[in-house]
């Protein structure tokens, strides 16, 4: 038997943090109450879904019909009526049905609002301050309420007010990312279609502002410990994005100049990027002087080092064309397997300079590989409601607070009943007249 200290970090650390054993341990955020108002928009979904992981009490409030996110599916696929991009962000969540726009509706949404902690809503700026339920009326009733409102051009400024919905689509043209994705093109004239800025293939603006505004939160419950307050928090997620622009903004300012779409590569490092090989890509990284040399030695490419032997040559765009064509003329003779044995045999018995390898999985080979379902980061679920689902789980792993996944999600108003009763003292009787003037 190993005593503490003869133990791997590996073995010691996964007994503390083993996401097996998360509904053993206490949530951090099961004292706090959210409303989810959310509309048409996976921003504030992900917001949420971050917070029940960590226990909190997600309310989230659909219209009567459903929220239009749950058709948000490839091809239009449903899984019993849910869309495959909801059933991912509809995790630990009640969900309740609420007419907003009628005034019973919003009377029953300030009672709620004023039991609650935080307020998560998409509508464009100034709808819910227009139907009287907005952050200006409900900070009144709740004091320390948060509330939190996603937006692609924010709650103020000179585009806030343009009446266009928040599309993720949208988000990620106007953080400036986009500008440099897509491959460089040969003829600017006659650009391929490989070669115009190209977007992220997921919901990337959505999923950074949803980020950015769990964050917000989680700072604003901490600030309300101190103060008894509460605040309202505008996030961009076209702003939240653009966040993850490194030093392209940083360039501009330095050199009054913008950084080129130049796809794979990289302005700043060279290579490190994907290569073609005989089973698909492999991804190499060896840009610092030692490390080129060791993989113009891996590949017998002396004369690549000769020629590009500082990081100045290897990051002029012409030249990254041409070496990256000398090296993808090796990868493609060797399967991935092959290569990551080239390399790690040099990294290992010869050391000078290190080059990094990596595969570039599929989702299928994403779901059959040992370390993500080891660590938990996918995880097959038996949902009271859909099924066996296997979802995308929470990336945290943590020794006393770890967040966790509960249920899957819910159908249209399936907590209309418990919700209400539990909070509003709704009874059976009131709950269906609410019903048939389509309140709820």
């Amino acid at each position: 038997m190993h005593t503490e200290k003869e133990k791997s970090w590996g073995d010691w650390i996964r007994e503390l943090d083993d996401p097996a054993k998360n509904r053993e341990k206490p949530e951090a955020l099961d004292h706090i109450t959210v409303l989810d108002v959310s509309y048409a928009n996976m921003a504030g979904c992900f917001c949420t879904s971050t917070l029940a992981e960590f226990g909190a009490n997600v309310i989230r409030i659909e219209p009567p019909g459903g929220d239009p996110a749950r058709t948000f599916s490839p091809w239009g696929y449903l899984h019993m009526g849910t869309g495959l991009g909801y059933l991912n962000e509809g995790r630990n969540k009640f969900h309740v049905t609420l007419n907003l726009e009628t005034e019973e509706g919003q009377e029953i949404f300030r009672k709620l609002a004023k039991r609650a902690d935080v307020v998560v809503e998409t509508f464009l700026p100034g709808t819910m301050d227009a139907w009287g339920i907005g952050y200006r009326q409900l900070k009144e009733l709740n004091p320390g309420l948060i509330y939190c409102a996603l937006y692609t051009y924010g709650q103020f400024g000179p585009k806030a007010a343009c009446g266009k919905a928040d599309v993720d689509v949208v988000d990620q043209a106007y953080s400036g990312v986009v500008s440099v994705s897509g491959e460089p093109p040969d003829d600017p004239q006659n650009p391929k279609p490989s070669e115009v800025p190209t977007k992220q293939g997921n919901w990337m603006g959505w999923y950074a502002g949803g980020a950015w505004a769990s964050v917000a939160i989680l700072a604003a419950l901490h600030y309300r410990v101190q103060s008894n307050k509460g605040q309202f928090i505008d996030v961009s997620p076209a702003e939240a994005y653009g966040r993850c622009i490194n030093y392209g903004i940083n360039y501009y300012y330095g050199f009054k100049d913008t950084i080129p779409r130049v796809g794979n590569y990289d302005v700043g490092v060279f290579p490190y990027t994907y290569f073609k090989c005989k089973d698909g890509f492999a991804f190499l990284s060896g840009f610092a002087d030692p490390n080129w040399k060791a993989l113009c030695t891996i590949i017998n490419r002396p004369d690549l080092h000769e020629k590009y032997p500082t990081i100045f040559e290897r990051l002029n765009v012409d030249n990254m064309k041409v070496m990256y064509k000398e090296i993808e003329k090796w990868t493609m003779e060797h399967t991935y397997d092959e290569i990551f044995d080239a390399v790690m045999d040099y990294n290992k018995n010869i050391g000078q300079g290190v080059v990094v390898p990596g595969r570039i999985a599929s989702p299928m080979d994403t779901m059959k590989a040992e370390n993500w379902w080891v660590r938990m980061a996918l995880e097959t679920i038996d949902d009271p409601h859909y099924g066996e689902v296997t979802i995308a789980n929470h990336a945290h792993k943590m020794t006393e607070t770890p967040p966790r996944v509960k249920w899957v999600c819910r159908p249209v108003g399936a907590d209309n009943y418990y919700v209400y009763a539990r909070m509003l003292g709704y009874g059976p009787k009131r709950i269906e007249e609410l019903k048939e003037k389509s309140v709820i």
